[in-house]
């Protein structure tokens, strides 16, 4: 029997755009279950791995989550305006330094300690990213700044403080659709860490 990784030979790439992350086509042939190897194409884009983190504040009952533009959601029919938790690429930095300082530019909340709880391919079809999950507890005297991001860089986000309640309600209604930000909200939900009420 073949281990997973000996099911895959023959990969050729053929560089298709990295005008801003990498797309790239691959041929390659896969071992099927029945022993027979299958010629097959795919499309892959590398943007990098990234970390979210949501920050949460127990006698609050509370999150913070930001509110900012996604041009993608827009034009797949979304007004565009997604509501998330802090998040960003690694840029070649450990997932925990990165989501320090990426939480910090997002909510201008600073937060030291964090827990790590899992990690997740978001879109394993075509994008290679895979996601580094943290939630950290939030004080209010941990807020350094205004938040907002990097101006330069095309950010202008909005911080939100929510009750917990709320945030639940708003993956039910449709208000919040980001998939990495329900995954953290429903963490935190099925383990207790905060009041569904």
């Amino acid at each position: 029997m073949h281990s997973q990784s000996q099911r895959v030979r023959n990969i050729t790439e053929t560089l298709l755009s990295d005008n801003w992350y990498l797309l790239k086509k691959y041929r390659f042939e896969l071992l099927r279950r029945d022993g027979s190897w299958q010629e097959q194409t795919r499309e892959a884009y590398d943007r990098g791995n990234g970390a979210v983190i949501l920050l949460y504040n127990k006698p609050k009952n509370s999150v913070v989550l930001t509110r900012q533009f996604r041009f993608p959601a827009f034009i797949n029919g979304h007004q565009g305006f997604l509501i998330e938790a802090a998040a960003g690429l690694l840029d070649n930095l450990s997932p925990e330094a990165r989501i320090i300082s990426e939480v910090e530019e997002e909510t201008g909340f600073c937060v030291s300690q964090m827990e790590k709880v899992f990690e997740a391919y978001m879109s394993p079809g075509s994008v290679t990213e895979k996601l580094y999950f943290f939630i950290a507890e939030y004080k209010d005297r941990d807020r350094s700044g205004d938040g907002g991001g990097i101006a330069d860089e095309g950010e202008d986000i909005e911080v939100l403080e929510w009750p917990f309640a709320q945030a639940l309600s708003a993956i039910k209604s449709g208000e919040i659709m980001d998939g990495k930000t329900i995954m953290l909200l429903q963490y935190l939900a099925l383990n207790g860490v905060l009041s569904q009420e």
